[in-house]
């Protein structure tokens, strides 16, 4: 809350300097050590944390030492330990002290998540990153950048700093921007088109969704601009089963219960697609965050609900400083079906689990598997949704027997 007052009455000049001379001062106190490990940056508006996980994994399983960051987890080789910093990109200072301690566990690798809000923040300053990843760009933080021009262009910065290697999406309608900047190594992917398409290999992925097929093939293209076979890298994506709070299934029997992160409408959309072609009733669980951040998506993400699911419970997420009601009111304002409006999330969510039935869906996104539900005056509420199912669905089951 002081920090957004402060901000107000500081010269963006200014902000920009203190951003920008403060990634300087994390680089030299810990000793520049981007220039001592490969550092592999993922970023577009979705799939960055399920390809860093792809990626760590076909590295690891080519016998590489490994580091990462995810809005998930941080990760030094064998050592992990959750992300509680409610911020995919940590900080400057943290930013590089965990790259020095990557470095002096002997990690030959780092593979980080890197967002617009890092990048207009100087985080990415500083540190040499040998590969750029871009998954796909939909609009998301415009409010904050002011444009979606504005929104490409920060993630553009990515790529303009990195001159190694370059993967690229070339089914993404942006693609051209990202292709313009210079590179000594460039990998395309795609299904439509593209350097890596896997047309002569089967992979059995243990993820659905069309989007987690994009996300593997950014984590092969990447295993094979870093001289990692094809086997391996199939070796690496066949091992993995699930991502936590990325379409995890909580719940399998009488009904399945999914938890999902997707926050943005094309994150949305591509997880009611998926379930949408299973031909089961959907009852879905959703809100949007609050803060003042993309107001304009709240009723996109209501029309999307309305149009896959069965049932609508809209429901409190990250509400800031805002009213979570009337940000409620704001998602249902387009809906033509009949909404519930539960404030109280958990409530929500035991509520669709009363609702449904054998072979239904319940799918509950918007927060994945974060550990923080934050509210007004900087508060922060220990939260996971995927806990709050299964005390849920365990009160209901004891209860009728």
């Amino acid at each position: 809350m002081i920090k957004e007052i402060i901000k107000k009455f500081i010269p963006i000049f200014l902000l920009d300097f203190y951003h920008f001379s403060l990634a300087g001062l994390g680089a030299f106190l810990y000793r520049f050590p981007s220039k001592k490990i490969k550092v592999i940056g993922v970023t577009g508006t979705n799939g960055k944390t399920t390809v860093v996980h792809f990626v760590s994994k076909i590295l690891e399983q080519a016998d590489y030492k490994v580091a990462s960051i995810s809005s998930i987890k941080f990760k030094i080789a064998d050592k992990e330990w959750k992300n509680t910093l409610k911020m995919t990109m940590p900080g400057r200072l943290k930013l590089q002290k965990f790259l020095r301690q990557a470095v002096n566990t002997k990690c030959q690798y780092v593979v980080l998540e890197v967002t617009s809000e890092g990048i207009k923040q100087y985080r990415h300053r500083f540190i040499d990153f040998d590969t750029a990843v871009f998954t796909n760009l939909t609009p998301e933080h415009i409010e904050s950048h002011g444009s979606f021009e504005k929104y490409k262009e920060a993630k553009g910065k990515l790529f303009q700093n990195t001159k190694g290697t370059h993967i690229i999406n070339l089914d993404d309608e942006n693609t051209e921007y990202f292709l313009k900047f210079p590179a000594n190594k460039k990998y395309t992917f795609g299904f439509n088109k593209g350097d890596v398409n896997l047309n002569n290999t089967s992979i059995k992925l243990g993820l659905t969704g069309e989007f987690n097929k994009y996300n593997a093939l950014a984590a092969i293209s990447v295993g094979l601009s870093q001289g990692i076979d094809l086997e391996i890298c199939q070796q690496a994506i066949e091992k993995i089963k699930g991502i936590p709070g990325r379409m995890e299934i909580v719940i399998k029997e009488p009904f399945r219960v999914i938890v999902d992160y997707a926050f943005t409408p094309a994150a949305l959309q591509k997880v009611y697609q998926t379930l949408k072609a299973e031909n089961k009733k959907m009852i879905c669980v959703l809100g949007a965050c609050g803060g003042g951040r993309d107001k304009w998506k709240r009723p996109v993400l209501g029309e999307l609900s309305g149009r896959y699911c069965q049932e609508i419970i809209m429901t409190n997420e990250d509400p800031y400083e805002e009213d979570p009601m009337e940000i409620i009111n704001q998602v249902a304002n387009r809906v033509k079906k009949k909404v519930k409006k539960i404030l109280d999330r958990r409530q929500a969510i035991r509520k669709a689990l009363i609702l449904a039935r054998p072979g239904d869906i319940v799918i509950i996104t918007g927060k994945g598997c974060e550990p923080w539900m934050c509210i007004a005056g900087g508060k922060k509420i220990p939260w996971d949704d995927r806990e709050i199912v299964k005390q849920e669905f365990k009160k209901i089951v004891d209860k009728k027997q």
